[in-house]
């Protein structure tokens, strides 16, 4: 899969002698028109693709089909096509780590546009995650705004606004 980007969190200054470990996780698009189905989570104001980490040696592919499937309730998920991967290098908040290192795998698709029953995990509740159908350009905006005005936006923010910038420009 083509990496996308690589991206350093402004707090990583080296990777010299540091403890990383590596997170593989999914990254959802579906677009339908202008409109794409995303994630918008209250406690960041931030949209994003749906997805998550997989599981112990779980297929890429069957891993971010149960991501969209338990995000968003994603119904007849298919035409499945790889989209490019992002890594990114971030702090570790816990002491058995200095660094996570996340590579994202991206995957285009198709939906049913009506969304079954979500099944989110309390985190993700607590949060406020919900699935929406928004228009494209309306969330990079909205993004935009949250990375420039707000104290609450998450490390996640620039990933996804930079990912669905390029979703723009390339289907």
């Amino acid at each position: 899969m083509q990496l996308l980007k690589t991206h350093y969190h402004p707090e990583i200054k080296s990777l010299e002698n540091k403890t990383i470990f590596t997170r593989l996780a999914t990254r959802s698009i579906a677009v339908q028109g202008n409109s794409i189905l995303l994630m918008y989570t209250e406690r960041y104001e931030d949209y994003s693709l749906p997805g998550g980490g997989l599981d112990l040696d779980e297929d890429k592919i069957q891993g971010m089909m149960r991501e969209l499937s338990e995000e968003t309730g994603a119904q007849n998920i298919k035409n499945i096509k790889a989209f490019g991967s992002y890594e990114e290098y971030r702090p570790w908040y816990k002491p058995d780590f200095d660094i996570q290192h996340m590579i994202s795998y991206c995957y285009t698709c198709e939906i049913n546009k009506e969304l079954g029953n979500a099944n989110l995990e309390a985190y993700e509740i607590k949060n406020g995650m919900k699935a929406i159908w928004v228009d494209i350009q309306e969330a990079i905006k909205h993004n935009k705004q949250t990375m420039a005005t707000s104290h609450k936006k998450g490390m996640s923010i620039e990933r996804e606004t930079f990912l669905l910038e390029l979703i723009v420009s390339t289907l």
